[in-house]
């Protein structure tokens, strides 16, 4: 029997913006995931630990504070580190397309931004995780 896919969803950095992570958390619930959000002004170094300690399928990250290329990029560096090449990093916020582009080149997942359909980004996580537990066995 498969378990739920579990997502963290993060914001890392100084950005004090989280109503998107909060609607992406609550919408994520309501596709059947178990979602632990980390709160405000999580370092790389937090999330990947909240990470490790709570089994996670997906890290979400939101960021809306432009440092996105360096956050996304330490918490992959991180991740990588510890072993979770399993875990799926994604995220959203005000990511240009070209930054987004660079990113999934380098091993990070898709990236939404405002106003995405919140089924569009819950049918992705379903997706994306049901093949990594195909290639790497179900937990």
């Amino acid at each position: 029997m498969s378990r739920k896919i579990r997502v963290l969803v993060a914001k890392a950095g100084l950005d004090g913006h989280d109503r998107g992570a909060k609607v992406v958390a609550a919408a994520l619930r309501d596709a059947g995931m178990e979602v632990i959000y980390t709160g405000l002004h999580q370092t790389p170094e937090m999330i990947v630990a909240a990470a490790l300690q709570e089994d996670v399928d997906v890290i979400g990250l939101s960021l809306h504070s432009g440092a996105h290329l360096v956050l996304f990029r330490k918490v992959l560096e991180l991740m990588r580190a510890q072993g979770l090449e399993r875990v799926l990093l994604t995220g959203g916020g005000i990511i240009p397309a070209q930054d987004a582009e660079l990113l999934q080149s380098e091993g990070v997942g898709r990236l939404f931004g405002p106003g995405t359909n919140t089924q569009e980004l819950a049918s992705y996580i379903k997706t994306e995780v049901a093949v990594r537990r195909a290639a790497g066995g179900e937990r």
